[in-house]
């Protein structure tokens, strides 16, 4: 077991290689490769999973978590993305808490540190990987191999593919589960201790242990079940000393003794298997039914190959897609946040020279499988073996093999195979300084890859920092992805920068024709430069693509009450909210449907003009059922009681939404109106004066105070607030009438005093 270990002495001496410092050393250095990304802001998925999540506000009860997806919806949805990761989920809302609002500090700090404690934790996984369960009569463990741990650790904590998962803060999600999934590895191994005299290594306590951690893993992410299987490949290996050589030997000279099935059979390896058999079947069974439906549905542009006619160009462009995520591990160099929408084409052919890949990959495969079922040395058999368990087992949910997945390579899937391709380049090393006399040199590659490593990282988690450095860093990587070019519309649309942004989004239009998301978003922009009827066949030819689509519904009847086709705008909005029942915004929009000919600020709704009043605020009272803080829906309903004269009905729906909304100065002011015209002075002064501190430059809350005062009589407090009012806004004609009648009221009681 020591072998592999004397070999690296030349990496790192023994004298420098004690137990505590080695994990401080590997725990620094992870933090450091990081230590770059902890004040960014919530780039990418962190603001659907993070920001727009209701399941971190104290408002959600705790319980709504374990029915909820990833993102926030009920699992039992069919829109849901069934990623059920409740314990994860829960991190975030005690951020939020300790952080005292979604402020990105805290949580990327807790992600760093994350990393760093999985990298120190590693040092352990290794040595028992590298020098197996060997122990002393006192039950201390020998071989701890820790030249090799050390190194296979570094090269963990440096790996730059695992920038994804530290640096963006939904990547917490693969963190936890690592962390959960290597503390029931070790609590597998813990098992394995001897006991008595007879030599009984199967401890139930340590396997249910290990069972009961495998479960947390996978309450954080799915991939965390995975650890079962990789038990149950180390028990059978390196405790039961299975020899797969050996037992074909045997087969083929027809030898009926197999005395190793009796060793097995003896070292309770059946009671075991049974064990972690039973736990994940039980553990299958409960997500299950937790899901509610069937898995859930992607589209094309996720996962295209998934979605090919024939069998054979899937399994060809499955196995590209494993060889660049070998290759992205062997070669962190071309890292992207995103790979679907066309960034890797479709293998059609088999002169298609990308074939060299799977060519490769499979060579490489075979031949370390070969090596490690078939070689005569038993501790190289074992290494490779467990090398290869970690590298392929925790992958397996991310092959497509079992069901389809939501993408085409993601990075934070390396994070726990990461590990098995450590074991494999440190056992590499070992092998190349035992058969070389240029130690020397092996020892300056490997110090250049940890190096190399390192600055990738640094370098890595900068771009992670903001979605403006993230979106264009994967234009030189994935050029043809159309959606990294409508992030980065989506990102300068958002800065204000509507030209450049428009160019962005067209290009991913251009390089994927039915990508809807940006039809909506490029129709939204021309909407609002005016550009209406190239903005309606955007919108039109979207919701033909995807009729589902509420979104591009609601936007499309903007766009046609706009341009004045008012049945066509209340057909859409309709069609908005079959889709969508619960969209407070169209609703809104469907109260608030303009008639030909009127100013937004002279706004009285079609409905309204069309003597449907009634209709008018059904729609605004269900988008405030619906999101009780919709201050404009409030808005419009007192507005539209208020000039339809019903003012005690007005004063009513004020008062409860100042209730809800206690704050908005706009309620205030509507509210303050309604007040004075029931010759309610002293409470609408007291209103307009609130919302006049909120907002003092609003030029119309001095004017509609001006008004009251003239009414109750207050003249000079009156003139007082007309003159604010218009030095505001010197346009204001109705303030510019009204304060010309109160200087000659003023003018005539001069008179009549002289």
């Amino acid at each position: 077991m020591a072998v592999l270990d004397t070999d690296l002495d030349h990496i790192f001496p023994s004298s420098v290689l004690p137990p505590l410092w080695a994990k401080l050393v590997v725990g620094l250095v992870a933090i450091v490769c990081f230590a770059r990304s902890y004040d960014g802001d919530f780039v990418f998925d962190d603001s659907e999973a993070i920001v727009n999540n209701k399941d971190l506000q104290a408002e959600t009860p705790l319980g709504d978590l374990w029915h909820h997806d990833f993102w926030g919806s009920r699992l039992s949805s069919n829109t849901s993305h069934k990623s059920y990761r409740p314990l994860t989920v829960l991190t975030f809302r005690i951020n939020y808490y300790l952080s005292g609002g979604f402020h990105p500090v805290g949580f990327h700090v807790v992600n760093i540190l994350l990393h760093g404690g999985i990298s120190v934790l590693m040092v352990d996984v290794f040595s028992v990987l590298f020098g197996g369960l060997q122990y002393t009569s006192k039950g201390r463990r020998l071989h701890l191999a820790p030249r090799a741990s050390l190194l296979a650790a570094l090269l963990f904590a440096v790996h730059p593919v695992h920038t994804e998962c530290v640096a963006g803060v939904v990547g917490r999600a693969d963190l936890l589960c690592a962390l959960f999934f290597f503390l029931s590895f070790l609590g597998y191994c813990k098992a394995f201790r001897e006991s008595n005299k007879e030599g009984t290594y199967s401890s139930t306590f340590w396997v249910l242990l290990s069972i009961f951690l495998g479960a947390v893993a996978m309450l954080c992410k799915e991939q965390g079940i995975t650890v079962l299987g990789l038990n149950a490949v180390f028990d059978i290996l390196v405790i039961g000393k299975f020899n797969v050589l050996e037992i074909v030997q045997k087969v083929l000279h027809k030898d009926k003794s197999l005395e190793s099935l009796g060793m097995l059979r003896n070292g309770g390896l059946l009671f075991r298997m049974t064990l972690l058999t039973s736990g994940g079947a039980g553990m299958l069974y409960v997500r299950w039914r937790i899901m509610g439906t069937g898995p859930p549905a992607f589209t094309e542009v996720d996962n295209p190959a998934s979605f090919a006619d024939s069998m054979l160009v899937r399994a060809v462009n499955y196995n590209y897609y494993y060889s660049l995520n070998a290759w992205l591990l062997l070669c962190p160099w071309w890292l992207c946040f995103d790979w679907s929408m066309g960034c890797i084409p479709l293998i059609k052919s088999v002169s298609d020279w990308r074939v060299i890949a799977l060519a490769a990959l499979w060579f490489c495969l075979i031949g370390l499988i070969c090596q490690a079922l078939c070689s005569e040395d038993g501790h190289k058999r074992r290494i490779l073996t467990l090398g290869l368990g970690f590298l392929v087992i925790p992958f397996l949910p991310a092959s497509n093999l079992f069901f389809r997945v939501g993408f085409v390579v993601a990075e934070r899937v390396l994070y726990l195979p990461s590990v098995g391709y450590c074991v494999l380049l440190t056992f590499g090393f070992g092998a190349l300084s035992k058969h070389t006399k240029k130690k020397k040199l092996i020892a300056a590659v490997v110090l250049g890859i940890l190096l190399i490593n390192m600055l990738r990282c640094v370098v890595r988690s900068g771009q992670w920092r903001s979605e403006e450095q993230l979106f264009r860093s994967a234009l030189s990587v994935c050029p043809l992805n159309a959606k990294v070019h409508y992030n980065i519309g989506k990102n300068l649309a958002d800065k204000g920068n509507q030209t450049a942004a428009i160019r962005y989004y067209r290009e991913a239009v251009r390089l994927n024709p039915k990508y809807v998301h940006a039809m909506n978003n490029l129709g939204n922009i021309l909407k609002e430069r005016n550009e209406l009827q190239e903005a309606e066949e955007l919108l039109s030819l979207a919701v033909r693509i995807q009729p589902d689509f509420a979104a591009a519904w609601m936007n499309l009847g903007i766009v046609q009450n706009s341009l004045k086709r008012f049945e066509a705008a209340e057909q859409s909005y309709r069609m908005a909210i079959k889709h969508r029942r619960k969209y407070p915004d169209c609703y809104y929009n469907l109260g608030r449907l303009t008639q030909a000919g009127r100013g937004p600020e002279t706004t009285l709704q079609k409905y309204a003009d069309l003597n449907r009043h009634v209709d008018a605020l059904n729609a605004w009272r269900n988008a405030t059922v619906l999101k009780p803080e919709h201050s404009l829906a409030w808005n419009n309903m007192i507005i539209l009681l208020d000039n339809t004269g019903n003012l005690a009905q007005a004063e009513a729906v004020g008062r409860e939404a100042l209730e809800l909304i206690p704050n908005d100065h706009s309620l205030m002011f509507s509210l303050a109106n309604v007040l004075g015209k029931s010759q309610k002075y002293k409470e609408s002064e007291a209103l307009f004066l609130k919302a006049i501190k909120a907002n003092p430059n609003a030029a119309s809350y001095h004017g509609n105070l001006a008004v009251l005062y003239h009414r109750w009589g207050h003249l000079d407090l009156a003139k007082k607030h007309y003159e604010i009012s218009l030095q505001l806004d010197p346009t204001a004609s109705g303030t510019k009438e009204n304060y010309g009648l109160l200087r000659r009221k003023l003018e005539l009681m001069q008179k009549k005093d002289v």
